[in-house]
C-alpha cells in the first residue's frame, strides 16, 4: 500500500483515500489528474472497499480510458480488461449492446460516426424533396445532435416558427430512417441509454446496486444529458468522484456546462472539495500569468497554481506589422531554437482560428520547416477506409442505406444517378430499405444493382471467416483493391488497406474475451462499433521531428516545451463573436489560460497590427489578455535595425510637444502628431518606403507602437 501511495503530495493523497463519499476535486492544468483517478481505484480495490465489477469510470476519450487500464494493470495483481472503464459513448453502447432488446434496436445495429450522420440527412432531404440551401444538411445535424444532447426527442422540442416546426418533421423522419436502418448516431447512444434506465426500474436498479463507485475525468466537459445520466445511474448509494477543472472549460460549442460542477456541488452536498494546485508541468512565470489571467473571470470555484520548478524565463511578447511577418518572426525564432538544441517536435504554434495556420504553414514551406497540422484527416476517416468499412457494414446488416449508398456504386458498376433514384423512390414506397428495394427496380439498371446484391450475398457467406481474414476477403472481392491499383497515386492507399487488415488482427489480438454481461455480439460488429468510436478521436500523427500547429481547443490536454500563442487581437483572440455572447468573453478566457498552461519552458505572445482574414485586412489592438498578464513577467522583442534576430525593449512613452520635424516623401512629418481611428492619438517616429508602399511608425502610447501602411490607414493631422 506504500508503494501505491508513494509520490502523492498532500492534497493528491487526501482525494485517493477519500471515505467513499461524495466527492469534487479541482484539479488544475499539470497537477497529476489521471494519476489520482487511477491511483483512486487501484486503492478502492486494495483496501477491499470495492471489486472491479463495483467501479465505473467515464473519462472523454478512448486514449484516456487505455491510459487508465495500462496503469491500472501495472498497479493491481488483476485483470481489469473486462472492467467498466471508458467513454460516455463507449459505455453507452455497451450497455445497449447488452439489452439490446429492451432499447427497440436491432442486436448488430451500427453507429454512424459525424460523416456517415450528414450522410444520412442528405438522403432523407433528397427521398423527401427539401430545399437542402433552405435546409443545409449540416446545420440540420447540428440542431437534431443539440435537441438529442438536451435530451429532447421531436415531440418535446418548442417550435414557434413555420421554419423550426418543419426542423423538427425532418427530425422525427430522420429518427424513423435512422430506426428502419438500424442505426444510431453518437447522440443517440447516450439518450437511448439513458431512456432505457429511466423507463426500466429493474434495470436501473441492477446497475445502481452494481456500480458502488462512478468516478468521471474532465468533468467541466459533461453535458446536461451527460449529468444527467451521471444522476440516474448514481442514485442514493454510489460515491460520485468527480475530477475537473472550470477553469478548463471550452467546449460550450458542444453542449459542454461548466455549471455542472456547481449543480454537483449543490444537489450531492458535496463536502469533499479538494484543490489539487501543485503544478508539475510549467515554471512559475508560466502559472503566475496564467493565474492572472483567469481570476479576472467572475463565479470561479477558484483555485492557484504554483509550482517548485522556479520562474524560469520570462515570457516574450512580440508585436508584427504583419500577419506574414509574425510567420516570418516565428520562423527565424523556431530556427534558433533549433540551432540551440531544441526538438521541434516540442514546439507548438496555436492560433485561435483555423484560418490563421495559412500564412503560417506558406512561411514554414518556404522556409523548409517540416510541421504537422495536428488534427487532419485520421485513419478511420480516410476514404478509402471508410470504403472498406461499408461493405464490412452491409455484412453485419444489409439494410443499412448509409452504407448501401457509399459503395452502391464504389468502385464503379455502371449504376447511374437515375438507377438510384428509382431505387430510393420504391425503397420509400415500400416503407424498406435501400437493399430490400432491389427487385423492384426493372431494366439495365435493375440488373446492375442486382449484381451488387449478389455481392453482397457472396461477401456475407464469409462473414464466419476470422475478422482479419474476412476483411482481406472484403477488399479482394469488393474490387477495392484493384481499384486503387489502378489509380495514379493509389499506393498510399492501398497501404492504408493493408493496415486496416493489421488493425482487424490487433483488434482480435486485444479484445480478447470480455466474458460477462457486456460483451458485445461477435467480432465483426465490436470492430465495427471500435471504428466509428476512433473515429472521432483526436490523434497525433507520425513522422519526423516536426513542428506542431494546432487550434487552441486542439491543444487541450497536451504540453510542449514551447508554446507560440499566435494572433493575440482583439477580434481574433478573444473572438469578436463571444463579446455578443452571454458569457461569451468567459469562455474566451478560459480558452486563454488552456493556451498558458501548455507551456513548459518557454511561451511567446506574438500579435500583428494588420491581419489577411477571409479576404480582409483587419486592424487589431493587442488582445487584452497580453494587458491582463503582469507587466514584469513580460519581455518584449522588436526587431534589431539592419540586423538579424530580436532584442528585448520596452515602447517610449510618447511625446505629443512640438518637436523638430522632417517632412518625408510620404507628406508626413517625424514628430508629426496624428489620430488614428483605433488606436487614438500618436505621434509619427518613423518612416519608410514611397508611393503606395510608404509606411510609418507611430508612437500611440498606451497602444503602443505600430507600422502602419499610409495606403491603407486612414490617419488625421493633429
Amino acid at each position: 500500500m506504500s508503494d501505491l501511495l508513494h509520490g502523492l503530495n498532500s492534497p493528491q493523497l487526501a482525494a485517493v483515500t477519500l471515505p467513499p463519499q461524495h466527492a469534487l476535486i479541482l484539479a488544475g492544468a499539470g497537477s497529476g489528474k489521471t494519476r489520482v483517478l487511477t491511483t483512486r481505484i487501484a486503492w478502492l480495490i486494495s483496501t477491499g472497499q470495492a471489486s472491479p465489477q463495483t467501479i465505473l469510470a467515464v473519462t472523454f476519450t478512448n486514449k484516456a480510458a487505455k491510459e487508465m487500464l495500462a496503469r491500472l494493470s501495472a498497479m493491481l495483481p488483476i485483470n481489469v480488461r473486462g472492467m467498466w472503464i471508458g467513454t460516455f459513448h463507449g459505455l453507452c453502447n455497451r450497455m445497449l449492446r447488452a439489452h439490446y432488446r429492451d432499447a427497440g434496436l436491432p442486436q448488430l445495429f451500427q453507429i454512424l460516426d459525424s460523416a456517415d450522420q450528414l450522410a444520412a440527412v442528405k438522403r432523407l432531404l433528397k427521398s423527401l424533396n427539401v430545399d437542402d440551401e433552405k435546409f443545409p444538411p449540416r446545420e440540420l445535424c447540428w440542431f437534431i445532435n443539440a435537441q438529442k444532447e438536451a435530451g429532447l426527442r421531436p415531440a418535446a422540442v418548442e417550435a414557434w416558427d413555420d421554419w423550426t416546426k418543419r426542423r423538427v418533421e425532418l427530425y422525427e423522419a430522420y429518427e424513423a430512417q435512422c430506426q428502419r436502418e438500424g442505426v444510431v448516431d453518437f447522440a443517440e447512444l447516450l439518450l437511448r441509454c439513458y431512456e432505457l434506465l429511466e423507463r426500466n426500474e429493474p434495470l436501473r436498479r441492477h446497475y445502481q446496486e452494481r456500480f458502488r463507485h462512478i468516478l468521471v475525468d474532465e468533468f467541466q466537459d459533461t453535458n446536461k444529458l451527460q449529468y444527467r445520466w451521471l444522476k440516474m445511474l448514481a442514485g442514493e448509494n454510489a460515491a460520485l468522484f468527480c475530477v475537473g477543472d472550470d477553469d478548463q472549460s471550452i467546449y460550450a460549442f458542444r453542449g459542454a456546462d461548466v455549471g455542472n460542477m456547481r449543480d454537483f456541488e449543490r444537489e450531492f452536498r458535496v463536502t469533499n472539495l479538494i484543490r489539487l494546485e501543485q503544478n508539475y508541468r510549467s515554471h512559475g512565470n508560466i502559472l503566475d500569468a496564467a493565474n492572472a489571467i483567469i481570476q479576472n473571470n467572475p463565479a470561479r470555484l477558484g483555485k492557484n497554481l504554483w509550482t517548485e520548478a522556479g520562474a524560469g524565463e520570462p515570457i516574450r511578447v512580440h508585436e508584427s506589422y504583419s500577419d506574414g511577418d509574425e510567420a516570418r518572426f516565428i520562423v527565424e525564432e523556431v530556427k534558433a531554437l533549433a540551432n540551440d538544441g531544441h526538438a521541434r517536435a516540442e514546439i507548438a504554434l496555436l492560433y485561435r482560428s483555423n484560418a490563421q495556420s495559412r500564412a503560417l504553414e506558406h512561411a514554414l514551406f518556404n522556409a523548409g520547416l517540416p510541421y504537422r497540422v495536428y488534427g487532419g484527416l485520421r485513419f478511420f476517416e480516410r476514404a478509402e477506409i471508410k470504403h472498406a468499412l461499408a461493405y464490412l457494414r452491409l455484412i453485419a446488416n444489409a439494410d443499412d442505406d448509409t452504407a448501401f449508398a457509399r459503395v452502391v456504386n464504389f468502385p464503379a458498376r455502371g449504376i447511374g444517378a437515375r438507377t438510384l433514384e428509382q431505387l430510393a423512390d420504391a425503397a420509400k414506397a415500400h416503407g424498406g430499405s435501400l437493399h430490400a428495394a432491389i427487385p423492384l427496380v426493372a431494366g439495365a439498371g435493375g440488373a446492375k444493382l442486382a449484381a451488387f446484391a449478389a455481392l453482397v450475398v457472396r461477401l456475407r457467406e464469409a462473414a464466419s471467416l476470422p475478422l482479419p481474414e474476412l476483411v482481406e476477403h472484403v477488399l479482394d472481392l469488393s474490387g477495392l483493391r484493384e481499384h486503387y491499383r489502378n489509380e495514379k497515386e493509389g499506393q498510399e492507399r492501398l497501404a492504408n488497406l493493408d493496415e486496416l487488415v493489421n488493425a482487424a488482427a490487433g483488434f482480435v489480438a486485444e479484445a480478447g474475451t470480455v466474458g460477462e454481461e457486456g460483451e458485445l455480439s461477435g467480432d465483426l460488429a465490436a470492430f465495427l462499433a471500435h471504428a466509428a468510436l476512433e473515429a472521432g478521436e483526436h490523434q497525433a500523427g507520425e513522422g519526423d521531428d516536426a513542428l506542431q500547429l494546432m487550434t487552441v481547443h486542439s491543444a487541450k490536454g497536451l504540453e510542449f516545451n514551447i508554446v507560440f500563442i499566435c494572433g493575440l487581437e482583439e477580434g481574433l483572440f478573444p473572438h469578436e463573436n463571444s463579446l455578443n455572447e452571454d458569457k461569451g468573453l468567459e469562455e474566451e478566457r478560459r480558452l486563454m489560460y488552456v493556451a498558458v498552461t501548455r507551456a513548459r519552458q518557454r511561451l511567446y505572445l506574438c500579435h500583428a497590427q494588420t491581419r489577411m482574414l477571409h479576404g480582409q485586412t483587419r486592424y487589431n489592438l493587442p488582445s487584452r489578455f497580453i494587458d491582463e498578464v503582469p507587466s514584469g513577467l513580460l519581455k518584449f522583442l522588436t526587431a534589431r535595425a539592419g540586423r538579424g534576430g530580436y532584442a528585448s525593449t520596452v515602447p517610449p512613452a510618447p511625446s505629443f510637444a512640438a518637436a523638430p520635424r522632417r517632412r518625408e516623401e510620404s507628406g508626413w512629418r517625424i514628430g508629426q502628431n496624428v489620430m488614428h481611428a483605433k488606436f487614438g492619438l500618436g505621434v509619427i517616429v518613423n518612416a519608410e518606403g514611397g508611393g503606395a508602399d510608404a509606411r510609418v511608425q507611430i508612437n500611440f502610447g498606451a497602444n503602443g507602437v505600430k507600422w502602419l501602411a499610409l495606403s491603407v490607414a486612414k490617419l488625421e493631422p493633429v
